[in-house]
C-alpha cells in the first residue's frame, strides 16, 4: 500500500512499514492543503494530530483504506464518517499507556511532597521545612476515572504504596482484581481522596467536570488530568481551589493549549491558575517519552500487518 506519514515520528516507522512492502511517503512538514490535494493518491496515513481528519478531508481520500493514530485521542477524527467508508482505525494507546501513568503518579508525588516549591526555594537561598511538609500517598483512597489503557496502567502503577483503588467506567464491566475496586461513580466522589480522569474527550466527556459536579464530591480531594484538558474549564479549576473542594492539582493538559489563542477569559483565569502553588503543569508530555516514541511505532505497525494480512 502507498502510507503517508503527516506528522514527526520515530523513523523507524518507516523502516518497519517498508519491510513489510509498503511504500513510505514521510512527510512530516507537510500543509493541510498539500495534504487535500495529495491523499487522493494514498492507502493509508499515519497522524499525530496536526489536522483533522473532517468529513472534508476524508471525502477528499477516495483510496483510503486505514488511518493509524500515533497515540490514544481520536477526538479530531470523523468516526462516523469513517465507519460509514469502511476505512480502518488504528491507534496506539497500548504504546503510551505507561508513559502516561508514570507521569501521573510521578507529579502527584510531586505535588504531596512540594517538590517544585521546594526547588524553587532552596535554589533561592530558603530553608523553610515546615512551609514545605508534605502528604503520604500510603493509606489514601484514589479514584480512578474511566479504566481503559492508561486508567489501568495507572491502577497498576500505585499497586506497591499502600494505597485503595477505587475505578468506575461507563463502558466496562467485570474488571476489578485484588487491588482494584470497581464500583459506581456515585461511590468514587463519596471516598476518593484522589481522583485521576482517563477518558477521551467526547461530546459526553466534554466539560463533565462542572462545579456543581465537583461540590458533589464527599470530601476535598486532589486532581490529576493526564487526558484531555477540555473535561474541565480553567474556571472551574480556579473556583475549586479557591472554595477548597479541590486540594490541589496535576494537569497535563489543559482547556486550550494554545496559549496565543486564549480568550480574554481564558487568560485571566489561566493566570490566576499558574499562581498557585498546589497546581503542577506540563505540556501534554505525560505521554510522550523516548520509550513511548518507539512502542508506538510497533503497536501501529503490527496493527497495520494484521489487518492486511495475504
Amino acid at each position: 500500500m502507498k502510507i503517508l506519514i503527516i506528522d514527526e515520528m520515530h523513523l523507524g516507522i518507516v523502516a518497519m512499514l517498508q519491510k513489510a512492502g509498503h511504500q513510505v511517503t514521510y512527510s512530516p512538514k507537510i500543509t493541510r492543503s498539500d495534504i487535500l490535494d495529495q491523499v487522493s493518491d494514498f492507502d493509508g496515513l499515519i497522524i499525530r494530530s496536526k489536522t483533522p481528519m473532517d468529513r472534508e478531508l476524508l471525502e477528499k481520500a477516495v483510496n483510503l483504506k486505514f488511518i493509524g493514530r500515533a497515540g490514544a485521542g481520536l477526538d479530531q477524527i470523523d468516526l462516523d464518517y469513517m465507519a460509514e467508508r469502511e476505512i480502518k482505525l488504528f491507534h496506539a494507546a497500548k504504546g503510551n499507556r505507561d508513559a502516561v501513568a508514570e507521569h501521573a503518579v510521578g507529579s502527584l508525588l510531586s505535588l504531596f511532597n512540594n517538590v517544585i516549591k521546594a526547588d524553587s526555594e532552596v535554589r533561592k537561598g530558603i530553608w523553610d521545612r515546615e512551609g514545605n511538609r508534605g502528604h503520604e500517598l500510603m493509606g489514601k483512597t484514589v479514584g480512578i476515572f474511566g479504566y481503559g489503557n492508561m486508567g489501568k496502567s495507572f491502577a497498576k502503577r500505585l499497586a506497591g504504596f499502600g494505597v485503595r483503588i477505587l475505578a468506575y467506567d461507563k463502558y466496562k464491566l467485570d474488571f476489578a482484581t485484588d487491588q482494584v475496586q470497581e464500583v459506581m461513580w456515585e461511590k468514587v466522589k463519596a471516598e476518593a481522596d484522589i481522583l485521576s480522569i482517563h477518558v477521551p474527550l467526547t461530546p459526553e466527556t466534554r466539560d463533565f467536570f462542572t462545579l456543581k459536579e465537583l461540590e458533589s464530591f464527599g470530601k476535598p480531594f486532589w486532581l490529576i488530568n493526564t487526558a484531555r484538558g477540555e473535561v474541565i474549564s480553567f474556571a472551574t479549576l480556579n473556583a475549586a481551589l479557591d472554595r477548597g473542594i479541590l486540594r490541589g492539582a496535576v494537569l497535563d493538559v489543559l482547556e486550550n493549549e494554545k496559549f496565543q489563542k486564549f480568550s480574554p477569559g481564558q487568560k485571566a483565569e489561566f493566570e490566576k491558575l499558574a499562581a498557585r502553588e498546589n497546581v503542577i503543569f506540563s505540556p501534554h508530555v505525560a505521554g510522550w517519552t523516548f520509550e513511548s516514541y518507539e512502542k508506538i511505532n510497533k503497536v501501529l505497525v503490527k496493527k497495520i500487518k494484521k489487518a492486511f494480512k495475504d
